[in-house]
């Protein structure tokens, strides 16, 4: 089930008895919490730890009769701690193998208690843990065995770049302000696309803004991280073959003490992916930022502006050349006492010549 999905029982009045919460996303899982608060009259909410507590002792809280409230919410945070561990967690998975999940070990109290739910309680379940995929994939299945007995799963994936984008835009609209188009792909690379920092951001912004459009320099100036991305105003400059622009946000990163190697790393994607697009010879931003996407590489609209302003200031042999002056300048960045500086004056120096 997808948090909209979710939402919407919410807002029908259909929620079930019990409700797992899975995945990292915490945007997501906070507007699920607030709209289900809103619908629990005050009081009747609760709150466990199963860093503190059993599944069972919940389990007693959600059977026992309540005075003042008829409707209950009971939220449940670090879901993953009831897990069995060590040789009972090798022998709960091999008991449970080609069976019913959860049907035995420490969730049997769960699976008996959804056979007969309390009427009127709201049990929900935090796993926020584990991702859906890479080294917490298997860890992350194990929490959903463990709770099987528990039908309706919320599965809170992490943002594209392209939803987080999608997602700012409507939460910049609602709160009545203007950003630069720029300025908001500049916050959400800034904030790697993470939509509950965003959300944070622009809401800081919005007391900011007052009548005027908020622009690149505010976000720079303002967003926490993002003074990290003057590295990827260089990255534009070079792209632009901008020598004097280059050589002054130098300075700037080397005032405020910024870490060089960095830059370079990025440069070195920013290269490559143009030299792509040159040999595949896409014409515009739309057609990079599709090709790429389709590649399974995310890439938003300034993103793929800045790759064809290289793609088109630069040739294929220019191209091949800065490449190799990157590798240069990187290794006398880790020479044994460089002068980070010089080398990336002449690295800059020699691109644009």
């Amino acid at each position: 089930m997808t948090p909209a999905q979710f939402q919407s029982r919410i807002k029908k009045g259909t929620v079930p008895p019990a409700t797992l919460l899975l995945g990292p996303e915490a945007y997501e899982r906070r507007r699920i919490k607030t709209a289900l608060l809103a619908t629990f009259p005050e009081g009747s909410v609760t709150v466990h730890d199963l860093s503190e507590v059993t599944v069972a002792e919940i389990l007693d809280d959600a059977r026992a009769l309540s005075l003042f409230a008829s409707e209950r919410l009971i939220w449940i945070v670090n879901a993953e701690l009831a897990l069995p561990r060590g040789r009972a967690a090798a022998a709960s998975d091999d008991d449970n193998d080609g069976d019913s999940p959860a049907a035995s070990g420490d969730a049997a109290p769960l699976v008996s208690y959804l056979k007969d739910p309390t009427p009127g309680v709201t049990l929900v379940f935090e796993a926020n843990r584990y991702d859906f995929e890479g080294e917490d994939k298997r860890k992350q299945d194990r929490v959903r065995k463990f709770y099987a007995a528990i039908p309706d799963v919320v599965e809170l994936h992490k943002y594209s770049v392209q939803d987080a984008r999608a997602e700012a835009e409507s939460l910049v609209r609602t709160a009545g302000f203007r950003m630069d188009p720029a300025a908001l792909d500049l916050l959400i690379e800034a904030l790697g696309a993470d939509i509950a920092r965003v959300a944070v951001e622009v809401e800081k912004l919005s007391l900011y803004a007052g009548n005027r459009v908020i622009g690149v320099d505010d976000i720079t100036q303002l967003v926490p991280d993002a003074r990290a991305t003057t590295i990827f105003a260089l990255v534009n400059a070079l792209g632009r073959r901008d020598r004097a622009r280059s050589l002054a946000i130098l300075d700037t990163l080397t005032r405020e003490g910024e870490y060089l190697p960095l830059a370079l790393a990025f440069l070195s994607s920013q290269f490559r992916m143009a030299l792509v697009a040159r040999e595949a010879g896409l014409k515009g931003a739309g057609q990079i930022q599709s090709h790429f996407s389709k590649l399974g590489i995310p890439m938003w609209g300034s993103r793929a502006e800045q790759v064809y302003q290289t793609v088109s200031k630069f040739t294929q042999p220019q191209m091949e050349r800065a490449i190799k002056l990157i590798y240069k300048a990187d290794k006398g960045l880790r020479d044994a006492r460089p002068d980070d500086r010089i080398v990336m004056e002449t690295f800059i120096t020699e691109l644009v010549s």
